[in-house]
């Protein structure tokens, strides 16, 4: 294996006034490389980024998934496409294992799906000046070009050999094909041996998560007495279905809203004489006239930051839907909770001290830190997350994800590609 020079190394960090002994011989080797391969990720970056790959495209997905198996496969993982049964209509995730017995295991999570359709006019990769533009450039194609050349520049000096290293890409980030134990039971396995999980899903100039939060959804039913509309406030007649629906609405966010990082929302609502409602929730007819409502239904969301926080949330809006209006009753359900909240957890933290670490002997000026949960969305982290130490965000910084303005930002680019690489070896020697 051919390895660069130590002058032509030397030079390199000579220009960028770093500091040599931060890094090691080895480490400057593995940003060497990322700098020389430049043009080749960019090019890798586009071949992905034209394969269509909605998650509802499955053999885009798998095609995809059978270019990184490749890639893997050369610089020494084993591979395997892991199916889906039928019933559960997604395309299926990408393995890769390089099963060595030195250092800490480490867990890199990615997925290969997109937003985007395959009749969507959005298709076509674009470099853009300081940008590149295209369908699932930074959600998250192009973390998972991240994971790829910094595994390829550990090969590339050696530093790979016998490490213990599982990579998983899922194919149905955006849309998870149900029950879970189907469509995340593998990387459940997988995080329980990991002594680190990195997930590279875009980040934010620095911004990274130790911390997202979990949802659900919840349904409320309110009941009341269908009579004329004169009637109503009548001792036989009541308040009827839809005074008590506002009265419950209020109190929740009177009562219940408040604590950090919950959110409570009521994203549709019905009410009238009649009313009937789709298996998803999701689309409701309603009939009313002259009449008092004798139904109403609200569905709604939260989203919560532990479990403790949800349970404290169901408990109160549980009370106030028993303290009824006159002639009235209603009853509120909550959905399974399928993925777990991660807790900013002291082992999370660390791990973002150790990234930390990283960026100063990169020499970069900006810092990372921790994102607002309240500020960010749910992803596969969270699945491992209650078994083993784990960050997200470490992918490129993007902006405008899930609309046809997405785009990857160059600027700090090859700080991010470094930092990545750079926390993925140190971790797996340790």
């Amino acid at each position: 294996m051919k390895k660069l020079s130590l002058i032509t190394i030397l030079s390199l960090f000579s220009s960028l006034g770093w500091a040599q002994e931060k890094l090691s011989y080895t480490e400057m080797e593995i940003v060497s490389y990322l700098s020389d391969t430049y043009d080749e990720q960019i090019s890798f970056l586009e071949k992905i980024v034209n394969i269509n790959s909605g998650t509802h495209n499955h053999a885009g997905v798998r095609e995809v998934g059978n270019v990184f198996a490749r890639e893997l496969e050369a610089i020494g993982f084993k591979t395997e496409w892991q199916n889906m049964p039928a019933e559960v209509n997604r395309a299926g995730h990408l393995i890769a294992k390089l099963e060595g017995t030195s250092g800490k295991c480490l867990l890199l999570l990615g997925h290969i799906d997109t937003v985007f359709r395959k009749d969507s006019p959005f298709q076509k990769f674009e470099h853009k000046g300081d940008h590149l533009a295209g369908p699932g450039v930074a959600d998250m194609k192009g973390g998972n070009m991240m994971i790829l050349y910094a595994l390829k520049a550990m090969h590339k000096n050696g530093s790979l050999n016998n490490r213990c290293i599982s990579i998983m890409f899922t194919g149905d980030e955006e849309s998870y094909g149900y029950p879970i134990s189907f469509g995340r039971g593998r990387m459940i396995e997988m995080g329980k041996k990991a002594d680190y999980a990195l997930s590279f899903e875009g980040g934010s100039n620095g911004g990274t998560s130790v911390a997202r939060r979990a949802d659900t959804e919840w349904q409320l039913e309110v009941k009341g007495r269908r009579a004329h509309s004169s009637q109503i406030f009548q001792e036989k007649v009541g308040a009827g279905a839809a005074f008590e629906a506002a009265r419950i609405l209020n109190a929740f966010y009177e009562e219940v809203k408040g604590e950090e990082h919950l959110v409570i929302n009521p994203h549709n609502a019905a009410g009238g004489t009649e009313l009937s409602l789709s298996s998803n929730r999701r689309e409701m007819t309603v009939y009313g006239s002259s009449a008092v409502a004798q139904t109403y239904v609200i569905n709604g969301t939260m989203r919560f930051i532990t479990m403790a926080q949800l349970e404290r949330a169901k408990k109160k809006m549980i009370e106030i839907t028993q303290d009824n209006l006159a002639q009235t009753s209603a009853s509120i359900s909550f959905d399974k909770v399928n993925v777990m909240p991660m807790p900013a957890s002291d082992g999370n933290l660390a791990l973002l001290a150790k990234l930390q670490k990283i960026n100063d002997d990169l020499g970069i000026e900006y810092p990372v830190y921790a994102n607002n949960p309240s500020d960010i969305g749910g992803s596969d982290i969270q699945v491992v997350a209650p078994f083993v130490d784990s960050i997200d965000g470490l992918g490129f910084t993007g902006a405008n994800a899930h609309s046809v303005r997405e785009v990857m930002h160059l600027k700090n680019y090859h700080d991010e590609i470094n930092r990545a690489a750079l926390l993925i070896y140190r971790l797996s020697q340790e």
